[in-house]
């Protein structure tokens, strides 16, 4: 009998906290509300970057060289209010990006890219339009280390006779800045006429000093081939949006990019 009274007694103490704990203020229990965080761009360093909510590191890691489009979550507890985001370098500890999050802005979105040391905002990609071909650019000239803006055009070449059709410029691009998307017609490079001669054509994307006609790497050790210096390009023949970030990457003399993002 006395086992049994012993085990009513401790019911009723257990339902009394439980009650206790329900009734006002929280005391016992703390409220926790999740908030996402998302992170959009591109991680072009040799680091893994580490990502810090307060003191709690998040299992999400951002992979060195690679694109990224991953979310995590982070819980405020109570009347907590803020919290502090971090990324940094996973082996150096170099501070990448911090903020400060509020919970009454709810969803947190970052879009950045980490390239060279440098971090930036990371554009949206214009929209497909029919029979049009839009492209955004960075480039980064990491051989010339050229330092002034450049023009990025985009054209028609005819192989026979030796002919550049300019169709669109993007003006003024700095190094290591997103330029603004041009915007170009699709067009066919099958073999044609032109002037009255069969010839080849192809899509070029040619890099002139600003204001002029001239490759920005005249006065240099490198040439400039008509048929194989070419920025990056999607298909001529195909409404495309695309976003590049290129480097320089020569042969020999002979001046050629690589591509070390394409979105």
């Amino acid at each position: 009998m006395k086992k049994h009274t012993t085990q009513i007694t401790g019911l009723w103490i257990a339902i009394l906290l439980l009650a206790a704990c329900n009734k006002g203020e929280n005391n016992f229990f703390y409220k926790e509300e999740l908030f996402p965080v998302a992170f959009k761009g591109y991680n072009g360093s040799n680091e893994r970057l580490i990502i810090k909510l307060d003191t709690f590191t998040s299992p999400l890691m951002l992979s060195a060289n690679t694109s990224f489009n991953s979310s995590t979550s982070f819980s405020f507890y109570g009347n907590q209010k803020t919290v502090k985001l971090s990324v940094t370098e996973e082996n150096t500890g170099k501070s990448v990006l911090e903020k400060e999050l509020k919970k009454e802005d709810g969803q947190a979105i970052f879009s950045f890219f980490y390239l060279d040391g440098r971090i930036g905002d990371m554009p949206e990609k214009a929209a497909i339009e029919a029979e049009k071909i839009r492209i955004i650019y960075m480039f980064i000239p990491s051989v010339t280390q050229y330092s002034e803006p450049v023009d990025i055009v985009f054209g028609k070449y005819y192989v026979t006779p030796q002919v550049f059709e300019e169709k669109a410029r993007l003006n003024n691009l700095k190094p290591y800045e997103f330029s603004e998307p041009a915007t170009i017609p699709t067009f066919s490079v099958a073999r044609q006429e032109y002037n009255g001669v069969m010839t080849s054509a192809l899509f070029s994307v040619r890099i002139y000093k600003t204001g002029t006609n001239i490759p920005y790497i005249d006065g240099t050790e490198y040439t400039w081939n008509a048929l194989n210096s070419t920025a990056p390009k999607p298909a001529s023949s195909n409404a495309s949006s695309k976003l590049y970030i290129f480097s320089e990457q020569p042969v020999g003399n002979a001046m050629r990019f690589f591509t070390r993002f394409e979105q």
